[in-house]
């Protein structure tokens, strides 16, 4: 079939179909066309004729992570899944939501605040000073879409507590490449082949299929909440008061810390919820055990939940952040990693994150040699894969850990191996061929060129 009688074949398929522009790129790589499926049946037919013609696929939400992962080797068709906004069904009474990929995290928890209830994760932090952030089409940064979520993998501070969306997603609906729907968990229990469909899907960077439902098990809404906020002159101290903070018996959702720089003042903040009585308490008391010059609050600190805290790190897009991911109790090592790393390199990352839950990042800002980079990258990579065994006494397993870059500049991106080594490749690159044997779902995204 001709370039030109495609869209004829996308159009049947789906009502709303366009040329794509320029703000239509994923990750600088140009599709040709946009479509916007308004159910399952118009994305498992737009689907299977994406198929049928070897268009390459990319979905896509709000766009807020659409830069995400590695530059996709090809993409013909943007799947946007903004219409895709209906909440199917609220159990309150079994704490459980079903809802279609498009609708959005701001728009749901208004619609569960009503029943007192949240899905607990939570929507990133803005950019600094609340800049706005272009994306497709003139629309601009806002909430991201349940399926972003889930698809990326994406969870914040209360990752401590409620974990990330693999622990929270107990029902998914799917369709594969050919356009075959498939469900798992849920309402409806029908596994494919033995899998849980919704861990396998979350995180997954729309490279096995296009999710367009999920189920997730709900926890009520807190009748307070409280942050305890402290700062420290050092990294040392700062990684004590964490694991003080994270070995209470204070129930801490979220230990958070913030670095703008390595000689910078090091930001501690513990969230902690409950009835109004309790939280008040368990401040008091958590206020102790981190130390002298603490303060508390029942809002979060500015920098709370944020990427990159420091204005001095760019843009959004001119900024290269790091996902590094490790063994909670790795904490000094990780943070002893960053700082040689980033010193042979001549460079100076910003350090934030869920440091009790094992996910830092690190952000480097628009004036960083893509080359030092890459050197930084891969020295933090072999100094993480050196790391000492992250229990006290040197007992158990190897403090695993890993360096992704979430988001980079094309100059960065174009030298580095965004995703670095990935254990089981050779599991995954199976589960690809099964799942879409055509590679035509976001091809190139994922770790191994999957």
């Amino acid at each position: 079939m001709t370039g030109a009688s495609v869209p004829g074949a996308l159009a049947r398929a789906c009502r709303a179909v366009r040329p794509a522009g320029p703000r239509d790129a994923v990750a600088g790589v140009m599709p040709a066309w946009v479509a916007s499926p308004d159910s399952a049946d118009e994305a498992s037919a737009l689907l299977a004729a994406a198929t049928e013609h070897e268009l390459a696929v990319v979905p896509r939400g709000s766009g807020t992570r659409i830069a995400w992962g590695a530059p996709p080797s090809r993409c013909d068709l943007v799947l946007d899944t903004l219409r895709l906004d209906r909440v199917l069904e609220h159990a309150a009474g079994d704490l459980v939501v079903r809802v279609q990929a498009g609708v959005t995290m701001r728009r749901l928890a208004e619609v569960l605040a009503a029943a007192g209830q949240q899905l607990a994760l939570d929507e990133p932090a803005g950019p600094p000073n609340g800049a706005r952030v272009a994306l497709p089409n003139g629309a601009r940064a806002g909430s991201p879409t349940v399926g972003g979520m889930l698809a990326t993998g994406a969870a914040g501070p209360r990752r401590l507590r409620y974990g990330t969306p693999r622990d929270l997603v107990i029902g998914i609906t799917v369709v594969r490449s050919d356009g075959t729907v498939a469900k798992s968990g849920g309402k409806v229990v029908k596994n494919v082949a033995g899998y849980d469909l919704g861990k396998l899907y979350a995180g997954s960077y729309g490279t096995l299929g296009l999710i367009t439902e999920a189920t997730f098990r709900l926890h009520p809404l807190p009748a307070a909440t409280g942050f305890v906020t402290a700062g420290y002159a050092g990294t040392p101290a700062a990684t004590r008061a964490v694991a003080a903070a994270a070995a209470s018996d204070l129930a801490p959702a979220a230990i958070e810390i913030d670095r703008p720089g390595r000689d910078a003042m090091v930001r501690v903040a513990v969230l902690l919820e409950g009835d109004p009585a309790g939280v008040s308490e368990r401040a008091a008391q958590m206020r102790g055990v981190l130390g002298a010059g603490t303060a508390t609050s029942d809002t979060a600190p500015p920098w709370w939940g944020a990427v990159s805290p420091g204005e001095h790190t760019g843009s959004p897009a001119e900024r290269t952040v790091i996902r590094i991911s490790f063994w909670a109790g790795a904490l000094p090592g990780v943070l002893d990693a960053i700082d040689t790393s980033a010193s042979a390199a001549g460079l100076d990352p910003a350090v934030a994150g869920s440091a009790a839950a094992g996910v830092l990042h690190a952000v480097l800002g628009a004036g960083a040699a893509p080359d030092a980079v890459a050197q930084f990258l891969a020295d933090l990579r072999e100094a993480l894969a050196g790391l000492e065994p992250g229990f006290a006494g040197g007992e158990g397993p190897p403090a695993r850990a890993s360096a992704v870059v979430v988001s980079a500049p094309a100059a960065v991106r174009d030298i580095v191996d965004v995703w670095g080594p990935v254990p089981a490749l050779s599991l995954m690159r199976a589960l690809k061929d099964q799942f879409d044997p055509g590679h035509v779902m976001s091809p190139g995204r994922f770790a191994g060129g999957i």
